[in-house]
């Protein structure tokens, strides 16, 4: 009996290393969700058919807590989606790189792709963006905010974003871009491609040129390098999965294309 059970400890053993906990949005199309149909649930599954080990998910609610409830307190392993050098956690390299997009009707031909374009500066065109975004910064700097504040304050509910989190579905941006609410939209590329590509109103997405800067000088970035987290020294882990990405960039970037994500070179 104490053979039996000592092999069963190490079956079990065995199964929980052979197994990848993935950190995902419970409810973040066109990321995640919890029944997997997210364009981050198959990026998983690639790395983890790399890895030669099985994905499951861990379902997170607020993306603020991600790391903090259940990264760091070992529910899950990895988190997909960070920043370039987030200092929460360990990074992997690079999986893709991609930037903010300005969203139009393609028959109005409103031709922008920087905020120095004057269509910008003129109060009676409507651009929708998001809370705590770049382009919300943006909007500050030249002026514009306060054009657009009540539009801002209807997609939050009328609700303060400060210390809470609210899901903003993008893809009423890119609606009221097409019903001509908006004359455009600056959005994270990622974010919105599938929507604009699935929209049966012609609508052009266009990178947003990388030159935004504050008043005093300072860069606002528009593009970002996407990677992935593990725990802080975890460098057994991170350094698998570097090696996953690069035997499997070609499958996820096909995925990416698919999904009508713009993608830049790493």
């Amino acid at each position: 009996m104490l053979v039996a059970g000592l092999l069963g400890s190490v079956m079990l053993q065995a199964q929980a290393q052979e197994e990848l906990k993935v950190c995902a949005g419970k409810d973040e199309l066109p990321y995640s969700n919890d029944k997997q149909q997210g364009f981050e649930n198959e990026i998983a599954k690639v790395i983890g058919k790399a890895l030669d080990r099985k994905v499951s998910f861990v379902w997170w609610p607020d993306a603020r807590y991600a790391v903090r409830d259940f990264l760091d307190k070992k529910q899950c392993d990895v988190l997909m989606g960070l920043d370039k050098g987030d200092p929460r956690v360990t990074t992997t390299q690079t999986y893709y790189k991609s930037g903010y997009v300005f969203v139009t009707r393609t028959d109005r031909e409103i031709d922008i792709k920087s905020w120095d374009h004057p269509y910008l500066k003129e109060r009676n065109f409507r651009l929708g963006f998001l809370p705590d975004s770049p382009a919300k910064n943006m909007m500050l700097e030249i002026g514009r905010f306060d054009d657009m504040f009540d539009y801002l304050t209807e997609l939050t509910d009328f609700k303060s974003t400060r210390n809470r989190y609210i899901k903003i579905d993008e893809r009423k941006l890119v609606d009221d871009v097409a019903n001509k609410t908006l004359h455009a939209a600056a959005l994270w590329g990622p974010s919105v491609g599938k929507y604009v590509a699935e929209s049966k109103t012609p609508l052009t997405m266009v990178l947003i040129e990388d030159n935004a800067k504050r008043a005093n000088g300072s860069k606002i970035p528009m593009q970002y390098e996407v990677v992935m987290g593990v725990r802080r020294g975890d460098e057994a882990l991170k350094s698998a999965l570097d090696k996953a990405i690069t035997s499997s960039q070609q499958e996820i970037d096909a995925i990416l294309k698919r999904e009508g994500v713009p993608l830049l070179p790493i």
